[in-house]
């Protein structure tokens, strides 16, 4: 969740097929150059959206998805001018993919705000009983591709950019390890023989799919689907990514809902009780909304003063919240190395001393940077610390033979030019809580605006890739020369439709630029299956399309042209 008040609540009974996907599909002008219609294809497209691209079948009301025609590649050169023939110079550095926002989501929770729904649409999903499906078929479709579309090149690294987990749980967490490292896990907590969640509440505020209650998603036109929570809950096996991958921390990863303080001791309490609050009148839930974005510390007296019963749930202790030290150990754990590295990119003593930030090379000469932009003191969006702050300054300095220094001035130096990439969850925009942390409140915190200040004075770094705001986005940062220029690649999240994620592949033009080829592509479950197939295929699949339909889905967050399949061209810094 971006913000408490990220999405808005609407229908989609207007919404015809060319107002959810296409070319400047929602009135933002496409960006860059097309590639012209005969140019060749390239030769791995298979399985990107390159090729196909989920795209509904009818003009309103509930509708099935069936793949459409592919993107095509947009060439940007805000940065640099991309030269005729590179595609034969070229020589490729690395290659990765970017998962974000995976929301891995224990549905029956008690610690849960479902019924704020109307004002915040990302606190109840219709599809939510079905994150582990969806993602274990999008591993499958990083699996299956024989590397980056561009370049054939296997890929080096996955990189999962935060909001790994929805709600911070340890169920949630062991879920998420097993599914990105393979093996077998039930999506299932409380009762072990039954759904316990707010789906078959008989609440007209929710879909209840296995009833005929017309509740407001029916009106909307969603089906009934006998069958579909116990399915939900079955056991699900996931072969697990075959390419070493990261983690990063993300707001969800840290704070209550990913939004509310910790420590709270009501809260902390509500994740392994028995009682579930399912739906207060919408005066108390309007104000435990508000609250959760204004005052959280109102929350407590608020859901104190509920009228409304809650519901009597089965209480399980794998609910508990975990720390960020607890999310590092896990990691750390040698159960849960899968395809590598042992910890997933954080340090050895990490899980002891908390630091959540590190260093990792992609493949040579190629480092990645892995920043922690969560607020420790709870919240929706980020900064970062003074230490870690200055560690990405001198990791940088490390491994460029020129920069510049604050003043702008250029600084030469005896390095080995190393290319940079930075991960977080946060984007530039969405890191300006400067809330001191609770371990180090003394210690200055920096903004998203700072941080762009401090990447363009070093011409290695050539991206800064992240998440949060569940939007493809892709912006040019210029620096004061065109060398100190970057690119941000922002990612959809792969809980709320468009439900991408992204190949990047880093190659030298060979005539004084770099490029960066994204490509996104979706999970590997079919566009439409019918809709009594609970199979694992067919869970994945109902997944995306109940994403789709969603009555919160926000048509903006698939971005346009320009932040699809692109060229991101800049100059080298090795020219």
């Amino acid at each position: 969740m971006a913000n408490i008040s990220r999405r808005g609540f609407l229908g989609l009974a207007g919404m015809g097929a060319a107002g959810a996907v296409g070319l400047g599909a929602f009135g933002r002008a496409p960006w860059g150059t097309w590639y012209a219609a005969a140019d060749a294809l390239p030769e791995y497209l298979a399985g990107t959206t390159l090729e196909a691209v989920a795209t509904p079948l009818g003009g309103s009301g509930y509708r099935t998805l069936t793949a459409g025609p592919g993107w095509p590649m947009v060439v940007r050169g805000e940065l640099a001018g991309a030269q005729s023939g590179r595609e034969e110079r070229r020589r490729v550095l690395a290659s990765f993919v970017q998962l974000t926002d995976l929301h891995i989501l224990d549905a029956q929770s008690p610690m849960r705000f479902e019924y704020v729904h109307p004002f915040t649409g990302s606190a109840f999903r219709p599809h939510e009983t079905l994150t582990t499906q969806g993602l274990v078929s999008l591993v499958s479709r990083i699996n299956s591709l024989r590397g980056g579309p561009h370049t054939g090149r296997a890929f080096d690294a996955v990189v999962t950019t935060g909001d790994n987990t929805d709600n911070k749980e340890h169920a949630e967490l062991g879920w998420l390890l097993t599914a990105l490292n393979g093996g077998t896990f039930i999506p299932n907590t409380g009762a072990a023989d039954r759904y316990e969640g707010v789906q078959n509440s008989g609440a007209d505020l929710y879909w209840n799919p296995e009833s005929s209650i017309q509740d407001m998603y029916k009106k909307a036109g969603f089906p009934e689907m006998p069958g579909l929570l116990g399915a939900a809950l079955r056991p699900v096996t996931s072969p697990g990514l075959r390419t070493p991958w990261y983690s990063v921390f993300g707001n969800h990863d840290d704070a209550v809902s990913g939004t509310l303080p910790n420590g709270i001791p009501l809260l902390e309490n509500m994740y392994t009780g028995s009682l579930k609050i399912e739906a207060p009148n919408s005066e108390q839930a309007r104000a435990i909304g508000s609250a959760a974005s204004s005052d959280p510390s109102a929350i407590p007296a608020l859901l104190s003063a509920l009228t409304t019963p809650p519901r009597v749930v089965t209480p399980d202790a794998s609910r508990a919240p975990f720390t960020p030290r607890q999310y590092i150990a896990a990691h750390l754990d040698p159960a849960n190395t899968g395809p590598g590295p042992v910890g997933h990119g954080f340090a050895p003593d990490a899980g002891e001393s908390g630091i959540g930030y590190y260093s990792f090379e992609i493949a040579p000469g190629v480092v990645g940077i892995s920043m922690d932009s969560t607020s420790r003191a709870g919240g929706v969006d980020g900064a970062l610390g003074e230490a870690q702050f200055r560690w990405i300054e001198q990791t940088l300095q490390a491994g460029s033979s020129r920069y510049f220094d604050d003043g702008g001035r250029p600084v030469t130096q005896s390095r080995t030019d190393t290319y940079f990439l930075l991960f977080s969850h946060h984007t530039s925009d969405t890191m300006a809580d400067l809330t001191p942390d609770p371990e180090n409140p003394g210690e200055r915190r920096y903004t998203g605006a700072q941080l762009v200040q401090l990447l363009n004075r070093f011409p290695n770094v050539l991206a800064w890739v992240n998440g949060h705001t569940h939007e493809n986005r892709i912006a040019p940062r210029p620096g004061a020369t065109p060398a100190q220029g970057f690119w941000e690649i922002n990612t959809a999240s792969h809980i709320d439709f468009p439900q991408h994620a992204r190949i990047i592949e880093v190659v030298d033009n060979a005539d004084g630029t770099v490029s960066l080829l994204t490509t996104l592509i979706e999970s590997d479950a079919p566009y439409s299956v019918p809709h009594g197939d609970f199979s694992a295929t067919g869970l994945a699949s109902l997944y995306r399309e109940l994403s789709f339909n969603d009555i919160h889905m926000e048509p903006e967050e698939m971005g346009v042209s320009g932040d699809h399949n692109t060229e991101l061209v800049l100059p080298s810094p090795r020219a």
